[in-house]
């Protein structure tokens, strides 16, 4: 499984915020090994301008994103996915399409920080948090011997990044 890019699908139901940080932060440290995308059940259009923000700021990829329904990786002519996952709890109870070549998933549950209310500081703050747990759980992700593990402890091991307790994961 490691002998070739492995993709990987972020979801979330706006594909504004999260699963773009996502997209971003996985193909920035990805170094090669990972092709990472991202999709919404129902996009909102647009990606957050504080998302934009926070990775430019950063130095990180932000040509190409866009906020695009999950349908397009369905297709036939959509990339073969290795793994499918969920940052956000309502897009983890939607059922979702039938993707091309059986995928690994998982939910990583954050906080939307596109649903912020507040200042401007405020809503860079949640974008930053966000991104601080997202990146942490793709550093654990990068980590993990895909090509060593089983199917049934991989998908475990996918599973337990997920788990982390946000306590946890912001120690």
């Amino acid at each position: 499984m490691t002998d070739r890019i492995l993709n990987v699908l972020f979801l979330c139901t706006g594909n504004s915020a999260r699963s773009i940080l996502a997209e971003s932060l996985l193909n920035a440290a990805g170094k090669g090994r990972f092709m990472a995308f991202s999709a919404g059940s129902h996009p909102a259009g647009t990606v957050n301008p504080y998302v934009l923000e926070f990775l430019a700021q950063r130095g990180l990829p932000t040509e190409g994103l866009r906020s695009k329904n999950w349908e397009e990786f369905a297709l036939p002519d959509a990339p073969k996915l290795d793994f499918v996952i969920t940052v956000c709890d309502n897009a983890a109870g939607e059922v979702c399409p039938v993707w091309p070549g059986q995928p690994m998933t998982a939910h990583w549950g954050i906080e939307d920080p596109a649903a912020v209310e507040g200042d401007d500081e405020a809503k860079r703050h949640a974008v930053s948090m966000a991104a601080l747990l997202l990146n942490r759980r793709i550093d654990l992700f990068k980590s993990l011997p895909i090509g060593k593990l089983d199917a049934l402890s991989l998908q475990k091991e996918l599973k337990d990044i997920g788990n982390l307790s946000r306590k946890g994961d912001q120690s």
